[in-house]
């Protein structure tokens, strides 16, 4: 396991010109161009374990194989992320399947003690394929310690947990009874039209849509001549941070990714459509607003209007200081119901990471 950890470490503290490629307009970090770096830094690590030794890049290529990015379960941020100190990015393989890797990411600084703190944790699921696009084996995981174990499990819990998730969808199954109530509480208190009284604080699911439409240029492509995931996790996080600072008229700091989705590859020249809604809203002691947004990425056919789905984006972001927030977001549709449902679900597994972020087992070791 320890074969294929990777580290990379950023020196905003000691390089001006790295921190003003960083910064943004608030003087704190770009995060989605770190999202960029997890998804490469990901990358990275399946490589190192499929091809230990391997660092030319023809090489990668003629080994008759390929690895992309199936789905990136969460990204948590654990502490402020600011640019006056470095910060390190490292990650490995902590669990194999068949064709698949699940990668474990984090992110650190030095803190006031002087040992590295915890920023953010995250997990990608890699997959490996063949040239005809079929699965291809991965090189089992060779474990040596008894952390190392440890890690496995996790990645074996994690993996479980996927499809346990994917099985209790609400594509898949009607909600629960509380989840149900949930809703038909919001309906009473909020869903319902009133002409003469109309409320100012409630936004309609549908009016919160936002949306961005770009070209799709080579720069931006991947070892295979798609466009970059990573750089898809950028435009996505952009845009669903405008959304959430349109909708609460403030500042909002990044709290989560609750999980992306790659169907389909984004080819090269093809034209890009995001669009982004706001799927709940909450207030909570520690956190006066949540915001969980969804963004779709659709690549769009120029001559006849057809829109094909490749990614699912989910975010939540947070504000820790204020009055609770006012506005709240109502679904008007049975569809639109279930991602409402969908993004409590989100907040509230968020809430129970969190509460669980003392812990060791989440940690990524050498």
């Amino acid at each position: 396991m320890a074969d294929s950890y990777t580290e990379l470490v950023l020196p905003f503290g000691s390089s001006p010109e790295l921190f003003e490629q960083y910064t943004n307009s608030y003087g704190t970090i770009r995060t989605g161009k770190m999202m960029e770096h997890l998804d490469s830094l990901a990358g990275s690590v399946a490589y190192k374990h499929m091809l230990p030794g391997v660092e030319d890049l023809k090489q990668v290529a003629d080994q008759g194989f390929y690895i992309v990015t199936a789905s990136v379960d969460r990204l948590d941020v654990l502490a402020p992320m600011n640019l006056q100190r470095d910060i390190k990015l490292s990650g490995q393989v902590i669990h194999t399947g068949r064709s698949s890797m699940e990668i474990a990411v984090k992110m650190e600084a030095p803190g006031p003690s002087g040992e590295d703190e915890t920023l953010l944790l995250g997990r990608f699921s890699m997959v490996c394929r063949d040239f005809s696009h079929h699965a291809r084996p991965v090189n089992p995981l060779v474990r040596n310690t008894a952390e190392e174990e440890a890690l496995f499990a996790m990645g074996e819990g994690l993996r479980s947990n996927r499809k346990s998730k994917a099985l209790q969808s609400l594509s898949r199954v009607p909600p629960t009874s509380a989840e149900a109530e949930a809703l038909h509480s919001l309906y009473l208190a909020r869903g319902q039209e009133d002409q003469e009284h109309p409320d100012p604080n409630r936004v309609w699911m549908s009016d919160s849509r936002q949306e961005s439409t770009m070209l799709m240029f080579p720069q931006e492509r991947n070892v295979h001549q798609k466009i970059f995931g990573g750089y898809l996790m950028r435009l996505a996080y952009e845009l669903g941070f405008t959304s959430s600072s349109l909708f609460t008229r403030s500042h909002v700091r990044f709290l989560s990714l609750d999980g992306i989705s790659f169907a389909k590859p984004v080819p090269i020249g093809s034209i890009l459509r995001l669009t982004s809604h706001i799927l709940h809203t909450s207030s909570t002691p520690e956190f006066p607003t949540l915001v969980h947004v969804g963004v779709q990425a659709n690549v769009v056919d120029a001559k006849t209007g057809h829109e094909e789905t490749t990614n699912d984006f989910r975010f939540t972001w947070c504000r820790e200081t204020g009055e609770p927030l006012q506005r709240y977001v109502v679904p008007r549709t049975y569809k639109e119901a279930m991602l409402w449902l969908e993004g409590k679900r989100a907040l509230e597994l968020g809430a129970e990471i969190r509460g669980l972020r003392g812990r060791s087992v989440g940690d990524v070791h050498e």
